[in-house]
């Protein structure tokens, strides 16, 4: 199934920077790249470790009603540099228009340069079920009841 994205490019946005793509057939994730203020693209943005940040894509997205946007981190920059998202998935509403930024986390021990135009985020489209709440005088009783973490004996 195709859902569209509507994307909307900055003012001040790269337009040599490509819009969030699929690497293979087989993908979940779309990467996004980082589009870094003029300033910014020679030098790239230094990331500290432990330093967190919010990278620019560029980008302001129209999600449709009954969907959400989740960014999560690219393997290759969390196993190779440590670069992950400290709110992995983060989660862009379907009703959100602002700027689409990317929050980074340097896990690593050395200084991360971001430069402009890396894949830095993927996303992953998809469908939401909004529930409802009430209050109940009673749970129903499961074979798991009230086990909680490493209560199933996984390691």
């Amino acid at each position: 199934m195709m859902v569209e994205i509507q994307v909307l490019r900055e003012d001040w946005a790269d337009v040599a920077v490509p819009l969030p793509a699929y690497q293979t057939v087989g993908s979940a994730g779309a990467d996004i790249c980082a589009n870094l203020p003029a300033d910014m693209r020679a030098a790239g943005f230094i990331l500290q470790p432990m330093e967190r940040a919010i990278v620019p894509t560029g980008l302001r997205v129209a999600i449709p009603q009954g969907y959400e946007m989740q960014i999560r981190p690219r393997s290759g920059l969390a196993l190779k540099h440590g670069i992950t998202l400290p709110n992995t998935p983060g989660t862009i509403d379907s009703d959100y228009r602002g700027p689409l930024g990317v929050a980074l986390v340097n896990l690593g021990a050395a200084p991360y340069v971001v430069q402009h135009g890396d894949r830095i985020a993927q996303c992953v489209v998809a469908p939401v079920v909004q529930a409802g709440f009430s209050v109940v005088t009673a749970l129903d009783d499961t074979s798991r009841g009230q086990g909680g973490f490493g209560s199933t004996g996984v390691r």
